[in-house]
């Protein structure tokens, strides 16, 4: 069963250590990168400002192990939430944790009034885009497929 754990700037030890798996495990999958993230960059005063900076985190468990992470950021002047930062640990994948992860930003995208959830997938990732589009995701773009060129899906929701 999967448990979802919605963040404060509080939790941002919790959300360090799994952003630095998700950068470690998948660099090509995210535009930061694992080493603007450590060193001088590994600070409370970032984390924080992170999880402060962006309106809605959660973190997803499995019998209490760190499975995966979302975020979605504050609606545009369209109506619009993007969903970022998205990660399934790899002992995770397959258990329907990016399903509850998509979903709880879905349902808190609704709560503040969008009209529609957008996110970037790196083209060459069959297996996100995949989840996406069985999560009611499309695409609404047709760059050609080149490596980590992204391309935007988006899901109208009412």
């Amino acid at each position: 069963m999967v448990a979802l754990h919605v963040l404060t700037a509080d939790d941002w030890r919790a959300w360090r250590e799994v952003r630095l798996q998700a950068l470690a495990e998948a660099p090509d999958a995210f535009g930061s990168t694992l080493a603007e993230w450590q060193g001088a960059g590994d600070t409370e005063q970032r984390w924080r400002k992170r999880l402060g900076d962006v309106p809605f985190n959660v973190l997803a468990y499995i019998e209490d192990q760190p499975a995966g992470m979302v975020s979605a950021t504050a609606l545009d002047e369209a109506g619009t939430a993007e969903l970022i930062s998205m990660w399934v640990a790899p002992f995770a994948r397959g258990r329907g944790v990016g399903d509850a992860l998509i979903e709880a930003v879905v349902v808190w995208a609704k709560r503040k009034g969008a009209h529609r959830v957008a996110l970037d997938v790196v083209a060459s990732n069959q297996r996100a885009t995949a989840l996406y589009r069985r999560n009611g995701f499309a695409f609404v773009d047709e760059i050609p497929a080149c490596g980590k060129c992204e391309r935007r899906m988006a899901q109208t929701i009412s």
